[in-house]
């Protein structure tokens, strides 16, 4: 028992060192990457990304809610399709370290 719970706790850590991170951000480093730290933290801090999880249509949300009512400047197709893929791929839904995203009806305006 011991030893099988040793083995899944080592593998796990040797996930967690797969992942690149960037000292700078705290971004995982991977496609996309480049794209999301020069948009994305214009305005806000990575954590905002590194504490949120959610799947393609959460991070769309997020994002319309932003330039619907924060500022956010609209993008092009191709750099929002590279955010969005990112962003689901890299901090998709799962256990969080935080309450679950609120709903856009939710949002304030």
């Amino acid at each position: 028992m011991k030893k099988g719970l040793f083995l899944i706790f080592a593998s796990s850590l040797l996930f967690l060192q797969a992942q690149k991170v960037d000292s700078e951000s705290g971004l995982i480093i991977a496609k996309g990457f480049e794209t999301v730290k020069a948009n994305c933290t214009v305005c806000h801090s990575a954590k905002f990304i590194t504490t949120q999880k959610g799947d393609r249509d959460t991070w769309k949300a997020m994002i319309v809610w932003m330039q619907k009512t924060q500022g956010l400047w609209q993008f092009t197709p191709q750099i929002e399709d590279e955010i969005l893929t990112y962003l689901e791929t890299n901090y998709p839904p799962g256990k969080a370290s935080r309450r679950a995203n609120l709903k856009l009806k939710d949002m304030p305006n």
